[in-house]
Order: structure tokens, then C-alpha cells, then sequence
């Protein structure tokens, strides 16, 4: 996915590169007047290859997926004492949803506020080592996620506290410090 993402981000700036050198506003010499519908249909083509590659990434569904799997190791992490695994999987639950700035760039700001206000009082948590904090944070923001997915029509979809990770061959319980993760 990863990989996809980076291709889309070149491919998007190419095509910037593209328009903004094919729009400037000088007036063209006849040779190149002649040249402008070919360059143009090659600008569309690009633009028609970028939207398909947009297409072809994921939206909001997939890397909401890879939340909640992040979401409930960050529980198991932070219940453990495994704070660098907590704010790891806090950190990575966050870039998951990068490919929704292109591909949702209406609807990602309502993520990327989710994160950084909703949730900032359980990256605080994790940050000072404090369980009850976190668990008190940990769960507005259970509830938060529930009234949202009704509000959005999803309300089929219900979080709750999990009491086994994503990841069960990780070992929730090694202590650490949140500082470990860099």
C-alpha cells in the first residue's frame, strides 16, 4: 500500500509539474500553438492515469480496518506497560489513513481531526505512562467512534474494548518506555 501511495503522490506531483509548465501565460509562437492540442491531450491523459490510480486506492474502509486493528493493540499496549508499542501503533493507526488525503480529501479532515483533538488526550496518556488517564480516554474515544459511525449511517459498526490484540504473537506486556519509539 505503501508503495501504491508513493507512486500516486509522484505521479500527482508530475502532473503539477505537467499543468503548471503547459500553463503558462505567454502567448505561443505557431509552432507551438500547433503543439498545444497534442500537449493538452497529453495532460489529460495524465490526469485520467492519476484518477485511476486514485482509484485503485483505498478509501476509507481498508485503512479503517488497519485502525482498529491499531486501536485495540494500543489498549492491550498501554494495559500491558508496553508504552513504546502503544504510542507505535497510535502513530502508524494516524499514517494509515494518508491515503484518504487523496482519495477522500473531503472526508479525511474529519479524521485528521478525530486524531489530533478526540484522541490527543490518549497519545497524552500513553505519553505519561498513566493507565487510568488512559483508559478514561480510551473509552470517550470508544464512544466517540460509535456515535460517529451512526451519524455516518454505519451504526451496525460498534467498538468495544477488546480483550486479545490483532497481534497475537505480540507481547503486550514487555515494559517500555513511550520514548523507546522514535
Amino acid at each position: 500500500m505503501k508503495k501504491v501511495f508513493k507512486l500516486a503522490v509522484l505521479v500527482v506531483l508530475g502532473v503539477f509539474v505537467l499543468v503548471g509548465c503547459g500553463t503558462q501565460q505567454q502567448t505561443p509562437a505557431p509552432a507551438q500553438q500547433a503543439a498545444q492540442p497534442a500537449q493538452t491531450a497529453a495532460t489529460d491523459d495524465v490526469k485520467k492515469q492519476i484518477e485511476d490510480i486514485k482509484g485503485v486506492l483505498p478509501k476509507f474502509a481498508i485503512p479503517m480496518r488497519e485502525v482498529g486493528d491499531r486501536f485495540d493493540n494500543i489498549y492491550l499496549a498501554a494495559k500491558g506497560g508496553n508504552w513504546a508499542l502503544a504510542k507505535y501503533m497510535s502513530s502508524y493507526m494516524n499514517k494509515s489513513m494518508a491515503p484518504a488525503k487523496l482519495t477522500k480529501p473531503n472526508e479525511y479532515p474529519a479524521w485528521d481531526s478525530f486524531y489530533n483533538n478526540t484522541f490527543a488526550p490518549v497519545n497524552k496518556a500513553i505519553d505519561a505512562k498513566d493507565f487510568a488517564a488512559f483508559d478514561k480516554a480510551y473509552t470517550a474515544v470508544i464512544d466517540s467512534c460509535n456515535g460517529c459511525h451512526v451519524s455516518m449511517g454505519y451504526k451496525y459498526i460498534k467498538i468495544v474494548k477488546k480483550e486479545t490484540g490483532a497481534d497475537l504473537h505480540v507481547d503486550y506486556s514487555l515494559k517500555t518506555e513511550p520514548a523507546d519509539f522514535k
